[in-house]
């Protein structure tokens, strides 16, 4: 009965984006499983392979997500980049990681477990973004960064993406990203705090911004390239979100150099894990290099396709790359469940991510690519 009660809540959002065979008939989303292979499945069916373990992107109206098949001349430009071999802003950066809280991200992470759920298509949920909107918000007004705006991506259900951009002199984007949403597969009316997934990576990512607002050559405007900070919508039903996000981009030709996701970090007391497989092996290289920011180091993993929002850059034709908390063979078991709690989450552990995030930022916005 539970699992019906999701269902019935996922096909409530359905008319408007699913590709139907019929007003008489259960409306049809089509997902991609791997490059070039696609399935037109029911909510159900997407449920059943979430809940299984799959992953899957879903691209019903959304044409630019197919891996390598753009022409946009921008988007191969950026394909394409060259990263830096050496880290050359290590003074500011050790500056920045010396600006990090853990009594702020306890804090931030604790309010943001206390919505009920962050299901994407629940008043929780948009709730859930608000307030992270309203943080970030707070952020960028206490910075007075020049030029520096947040706003809402808005999508046809509950829950909104945000994105915030600090400028630099060129338009060309350096983006890091997670997502806001949590499910629980009992329900949507189950309880979902989305500890570790993926309200610490969306932590990590804001105590980084936090971080990062706090350098003047930033706030002035002086970086070389644009930073962008996303936090994601329906990352749990097919990365829907970042899906509209980078469909829309490669549709505008928006350069996007590099793209970092953080998706789950605060689990475990181990070195974190770099994924390697469906990412940009350039960018992935450089995530490696920049892991010297942190204390813990990391090991190479697996993901699978699409396992998170990195997928939707990379099914744009955007180099991107993810790194997670661990060896993905180091199960967190409490996600998805009532069980993703705080008395899981390891602060220090987010902390390192945190590290690497302005490792990334910083050293990519002052690098011409």
């Amino acid at each position: 009965m539970v699992r019906l009660l999701l269902v019935a809540a996922l096909a409530a959002t359905s008319t408007a984006l699913a590709i139907g065979r019929g007003t008489d008939q259960e409306p049809l989303f089509t997902i991609q499983l791997e490059p070039g292979v696609t399935q037109q499945v029911t909510e159900a069916e997407k449920l059943a392979l979430k809940f299984q373990g799959k992953s899957f992107i879903d691209i019903t109206n959304r044409p630019n997500l197919v891996q390598s098949a753009t022409t946009d001349a921008s988007v191969k430009a950026a394909a394409a980049v060259s990263y830096p071999s050496a880290l050359n802003q290590t003074e500011a950066v050790r500056g920045l990681i010396s600006k990090l809280s853990r009594e702020n991200v306890q804090e931030k992470l604790t309010t943001l477990t206390e919505f009920h759920s962050r299901f994407y298509n629940t008043t929780w949920a948009k709730d859930a973004s608000d307030w992270l909107l309203s943080e970030v918000q707070g952020l960028l007004s206490e910075s007075k960064a020049a030029g520096a705006t947040v706003k809402t991506f808005e999508h046809r259900w509950a829950q909104n993406s945000i994105i915030a951009t600090i400028p630099g002199r060129l338009t060309d984007k350096i983006v890091v990203g997670a997502h806001i949403d949590s499910i629980n597969q009992e329900g949507w009316e189950a309880r979902s705090p989305g500890a570790d997934d993926d309200g610490s990576g969306s932590i990590t990512n804001l105590e980084a911004l936090k971080a990062l607002l706090s350098d003047p050559k930033i706030v002035a405007g002086e970086a070389d390239n644009t930073i962008e900070f996303h936090w994601y919508s329906g990352e749990e039903l097919g990365l829907l979100g970042s899906g509209e996000i980078f469909d829309s981009y490669a549709a505008d030709g928006v350069v996007v150099m590099a793209m970092l996701q953080q998706d789950m970090t605060g689990w475990g007391n181990n070195p974190m894990g770099v994924i390697t497989d469906y990412v940009d092996q350039g960018l992935t290289a450089f995530i490696r290099l920049v892991s010297e920011y942190t204390d813990i180091g990391y090991v190479d993993t697996r993901c699978g396709y699409a396992c998170s929002d990195h997928g939707s850059a990379t099914a744009a034709g955007y180099p991107a790359a993810f790194v997670i908390e661990s060896d993905r063979k180091i199960d967190n078991r409490n996600i998805h469940s009532a069980k993703d709690t705080l008395d899981t989450i390891n602060y220090d552990h987010m902390l390192e991510h945190s590290k690497l995030v302005l490792g990334y930022v910083y050293e990519l916005a002052f690098t011409a690519l």
